[in-house]
């Protein structure tokens, strides 16, 4: 049995995944301090979990900020370097099964591409992302732990801290329900609840996110938005971004193991440099 293993090297966390005859069949996300402790380590971790061997594997490749950083093949592995807009464009679209879509990268902070078979083009980027949710929710529970602020923004609610269309307006405005965020935050009083903060909080960076990736996918004039990454995890991703469908027509897809979309596009892309 021959295997492609995919690395995404991130900041704090490393993604995983293996692939054979084009199938995923295994993932991991392994946490360490350093990106090269990251990386052998999640490669251990893999080959441990699923009684893997290192013949198992043939080539390695490896994306990511941490993707310099290993100096020599990893466990004496051919392993490759590939660029990493490449490798979400092509994560997303094979998750997704589509062909051509805008592709969304949410980690720290966020990236959106255009991804066909043939072709990645970045668009744009964004600093409002994973780090944004995590600093504000910091700032204002005192908690930095993303699924401990998810839990608390279950039982917030929006409509304590945003103003909306509603708020502002006593006549529907053409194309804008009532129920639409006019201002992130604008409603907020010095009584609100850490749990309303931080439904705030999600909502406001989900939203941001959202409505930039709006604009690109009018730009390339395609409805198809296929989000990927750490972002995607939380159970709050789908229920800010949803909405966008019927407000803008377009398609909001978070496909299964979007997380892994970054590690999964490394197998499926040719490397660029041999290590």
């Amino acid at each position: 049995m021959k295997i492609k293993v995919g690395l995404d090297i991130g900041g704090s966390t490393t993604k995983i995944v293996g692939m054979q005859d084009g199938k995923l069949i295994a993932s991991e996300i392994v946490r360490a301090a350093d990106p090269v402790t990251s990386a052998f380590g999640a490669v251990g971790k893999l080959i441990n979990d699923h009684s893997f061997s290192i013949n198992d594997i043939e080539q390695i490749n490896i994306t990511g900020v941490g993707a310099g950083f290993p100096q020599a093949p990893i466990l004496g592995i051919k392993t490759v370097v590939v660029e990493e807009f490449k490798a979400t464009g092509l994560g997303g679209l094979f998750l997704s099964g589509l062909d051509h879509a805008i592709v969304v990268s949410m980690g720290t902070g966020t990236a959106y591409l255009e991804a066909n078979k043939e072709c990645v083009r970045h668009i744009i980027g964004s600093g409002v992302g994973g780090g944004t949710l995590v600093g504000l929710g910091l700032a204002l529970t005192g908690t930095a732990d993303a699924v401990k602020l998810s839990d608390m923004a279950t039982s917030g609610d929006t409509r304590k801290c945003d103003l909306t269309i509603g708020d502002i307006s006593r006549k529907e405005i053409t194309g804008l329900p009532m129920d639409v965020t006019a201002s992130n935050f604008g409603k907020a009083a010095e009584d609100l609840s850490r749990e309303d903060k931080t439904a705030g909080v999600f909502n406001l960076v989900y939203q941001a996110v959202g409505t930039v990736a709006v604009m690109a996918s009018r730009q390339f004039n395609l409805k198809d938005i296929v989000f990927t990454g750490q972002l995607t995890d939380l159970k709050e991703c789908q229920k800010y971004l949803i909405p966008f469908e019927e407000l803008y027509g377009v398609n909001m897809i978070v496909p299964e193991n979007a997380v892994f979309a970054t590690a999964l596009g490394s197998c499926l892309a040719e490397g660029q440099a041999d290590q």
